[in-house]
């Protein structure tokens, strides 16, 4: 599937921010599932090239602002040709050991529920314990806009049952990695014009011996498909999360986001 792609993110700084740094994951990494037909990021109408490609396989850039600031446009956009590989990732330039992503974070800590969530999955091969896993976290957690925030935890998401692909994804690495399986958190888009979909979208990846990285959306109980493009992976939604900063100054933040994705002809 060919997906054009129009991700614009805005902030405004009120007054105007002595200076700015940005660290920009906004870059599409080319594999096996997928092509990167074309693509552009620019802040403020100035094109910011890839300045390396991390060891997790994604590229990345730095903006810098040394002199006040009141807004700063962020823009990326382009055409991305996307395959259906049953959620398989091959061909990403990933140089890290599947081990880093055992590792938990303030964000994924497990508590004793997610700990008897994990205890609780059964399958005959790993795999299917993953996609039994990928089920249980949906069953727990009803998906439910504006119920969490970016510093729920999972283990507060999975108390309270309710939340979105961050905390689903959350949940999913976090019981994958107390069961010993290494998993991380991915950041991307989905075309999903039923729902009107405005945001990136979460999902979690696990690495399973037989097969490698394999992608796994909880919030919609499927492996990724040629509906989805991999923006980049962490260790959890701040580690990944396409657009990170610092600011100087005592400026008061506005946010505001959309994402435009269309089908094209090949």
């Amino acid at each position: 599937m060919t997906l054009s792609i129009r991700h614009a993110t805005t902030y405004n700084y009120d007054p105007p921010a002595d200076r700015c740094a940005l660290r920009l994951k906004l870059y599409p990494p080319a594999f096996d599932g997928q092509r990167v037909t074309s693509w552009k990021v620019s802040v403020n109408g100035v094109a910011i090239p890839p300045l390396l490609t991390t060891a997790f396989g994604d590229p990345e850039a730095v903006w810098v602002s040394t002199t006040p600031i009141s807004h700063v446009e962020i823009v990326a956009e382009g055409v991305v040709e996307a395959r259906d590989m049953s959620g398989v990732v091959r061909g990403l330039k990933d140089m890290a050991r599947p081990g880093v992503f055992l590792r938990t974070t303030p964000l994924t800590m497990p508590d004793k529920a997610i700990e008897k969530l994990a205890d609780g999955i059964t399958g005959g091969s790993l795999l299917q314990k993953m996609h039994a896993l990928c089920s249980a976290v949906l069953d727990a957690i009803a998906y439910k806009a504006g119920a969490t925030d970016a510093r729920t935890t999972a283990a507060q998401a999975l108390k309270l049952g309710s939340g979105v692909c961050q905390d689903h994804a959350h949940v999913f690495i976090s019981a994958a990695r107390t069961m010993g399986v290494p998993a991380r958190y991915v950041v991307g888009y989905l075309h999903s014009p039923e729902s009107q979909l405005t945001e990136t979208h979460a999902w979690g990846e696990v690495f399973l011996p037989e097969l490698g990285w394999v992608g796994f959306d909880p919030t919609n109980r499927l492996c990724p498909t040629e509906r989805y493009v991999r923006l980049g992976c962490g260790l959890d939604a701040a580690d990944a999360a396409p657009v990170r900063g610092n600011v100087a100054g005592v400026s008061q933040e506005s946010l505001a986001a959309s994402v435009d994705i269309g089908q094209t002809q090949q």
